[in-house]
């Protein structure tokens, strides 16, 4: 494996580690909770995560624009319907197959332009920028149970 796609894994560890520390105490109750109605929610911003993982970032590693696997819900970000347990196997299952995706590429791969939201992108810039919605929105996560946890705490 190159430096420059270990260099991006690495990142990409440190953001599933944190995530992985966030989440990890996370209750049911705690899901849905919105500190305003306009506020995204845990289970909106993993869901949203899960797609990234599972639509996005394949997209980028296939280098087709298009790839949508069998079976992906349109409804899938934000809804209700799908227990924690099975949003969490899919983050997990994006996870394995980032990490296995990143293993099978060169540093050559990583400077092929690739089409991306209507734009051409260097592969590299593209997975960089994935990679790194993955820190933000653990950050996200991080911040809404924050909060919640304060405001019960001044109950």
């Amino acid at each position: 494996m190159s430096t420059k796609v270990e260099t991006i894994k690495a990142f990409a560890q440190v953001g599933f580690d944190r995530l992985g520390r966030a989440t990890k105490d996370l209750k049911k109750e705690h899901l849905d909770w919105k500190s305003v109605p306009e506020a995204n929610n845990v289970r909106w911003v993993l869901t949203h995560m899960s797609q990234e993982l599972n639509i996005y970032i394949p997209r980028i590693l296939k280098d087709d624009p298009n790839y949508n696997p069998n079976g992906w819900p349109q409804d899938y970000i934000g809804n209700t319907s799908y227990p924690i347990e099975e949003i969490m196997q899919d983050l997990e299952k994006g996870k394995s197959d980032l990490m296995e995706g990143l293993d099978k590429l060169k540093d050559t791969d990583l400077d092929a332009e690739i089409e991306m939201w209507g734009s051409k992108r260097k592969k590299g810039q593209a997975l960089i920028g994935m990679v790194s919605e993955m820190i933000h929105h653990e950050g996200q996560i991080s911040a809404i149970l924050g909060l919640n946890k304060r405001m019960e705490q001044h109950k």
